[in-house]
């Protein structure tokens, strides 16, 4: 099968994706995100898919679950995974509004990852308007929470990937053009300060301030970061009034690392911190991680695979290990062959400056389209 022969339409395929990207879908609406769901979910059925909604848990929207037809439907095929939640709240759509310039197109969500999820449906109904049939029973997964670590759909995932032969995960592209064969460890934890309260106005000093104690904490996380460890403070939430001494200031911070080992050592030292007087309180509790996700033999395969396909469309993919986890962590690690990266090109992502280069669209299309039809 060759997939140069398939009619991508990197325009046609704009404006359904712009239908995507104006439903604004942050992981933590449930609401908003379900809308997405609704959508994607209508895609999936317009493309012959069998769909299964799964309700979501732990506040978090549902899941959808679609399976196509296939004359060996019970053999281990190929699982694509991608979330449709994003990080933009609702609104950004006021200063991030879908746009077109040249070859580039702008929207929340666009790049991190409706631009790859839907090239991905466009390259099944690529194939389906063919009469291509996949050598291996396809199924599509689309979670809703990724953005945060995944904590109400790691054993979905993992389930889900058990049952499969290939994992293919239309994440953005790397810079080069390339996948991702391989992602860091990635753990997140939850801070909170403590002080004592007092009338910020009458009688300061009778009072400790939780802010304070958080910013102190704050530069010595931060300076834990070492090559082989990284380390950022991320959220903070403190106060209500300003004339009142905090009393309670919380954080969330990231660590993450090549290797398990390295980022075992970050977690210790991270649970290790302590307040620092007597006067306050701090602690530190662990959220969810994300395994490290180290190439294999049968990962590397896939890579070859693939790497072949994009030959046969003139351009080469490098295969790389990559930051900024994905639930590819979760079914790399399991020992399932995974790839990663296969999504959109662009840049920006989590940024008001998120966009994806249009052409992208048809041609990456191609290299999946391509993969689920060699895949056996």
């Amino acid at each position: 099968m060759d997939p140069n022969a398939l009619p991508f339409d990197a325009d046609a395929m704009l404006a359904g994706l712009r239908e995507w990207v104006e439903c604004e879908s942050p992981t933590f609406d449930a609401g908003a995100v379900n809308r997405m769901m609704d959508m994607a979910s209508r895609a999936l059925v317009l493309s012959g898919g069998r769909i299964e909604r799964i309700p979501g848990r732990m506040g978090y929207g549902d899941c959808v679950r679609a399976s196509f037809p296939h004359a060996t439907p019970h053999l281990p095929g190929i699982l694509v995974m991608g979330h449709l939640d994003t990080v933009h709240p609702i609104g950004t759509l006021d200063s991030l509004p879908f746009r077109r310039e040249g070859n580039r197109a702008y929207g929340p969500g666009i790049l991190d990852m409706k631009g790859g999820n839907y090239l991905a449906l466009e390259a099944i109904r690529q194939l389906q308007r063919a009469g291509i049939a996949t050598k291996l029973p396809l199924t599509v997964l689309f979670t809703s929470d990724e953005e945060v670590g995944s904590p109400s759909t790691r054993d979905l995932i993992e389930a889900e990937a058990s049952r499969h032969a290939y994992v293919l995960v239309p994440e953005p592209a790397r810079a080069d053009g390339g996948v991702v064969t391989g992602r860091y460890a990635i753990a997140r934890f939850n801070l909170e300060a403590t002080g004592r309260p007092s009338h910020a106005g009458a009688n300061p000093g009778a009072g400790r301030s939780a802010i304070r104690e958080m910013a102190r904490k704050l530069i010595e996380i931060e300076d834990m970061t070492t090559q082989s460890c990284t380390f950022s403070v991320g959220v903070i939430h403190g106060g209500q009034w300003v004339n009142c001494v905090t009393t309670t200031c919380r954080g969330e911070a990231l660590s993450m690392a090549k290797r398990q080992d390295d980022l075992d050592r970050g977690v210790a030292a991270m649970l290790g911190l302590r307040a620092s007087s007597n006067e306050v309180q701090f602690t530190v509790t662990r959220g969810v991680t994300r395994p490290v996700w180290e190439a294999d033999a049968a990962g590397m395969a896939l890579y070859e695979r693939a790497s072949t396909v994009a030959q046969g469309l003139g351009y080469h993919i490098a295969a790389q290990s990559s930051g900024g986890g994905s639930d590819g962590n979760f079914t790399g690690a399991m020992g399932i062959p995974t790839l990663d990266g296969l999504g959109v090109a662009g840049t920006g992502a989590h940024t008001l400056g998120e966009h994806i280069e249009i052409d992208s669209l048809a041609y990456r299309g191609k290299l999946i389209a391509g993969l689920l039809a060699t895949l056996e």
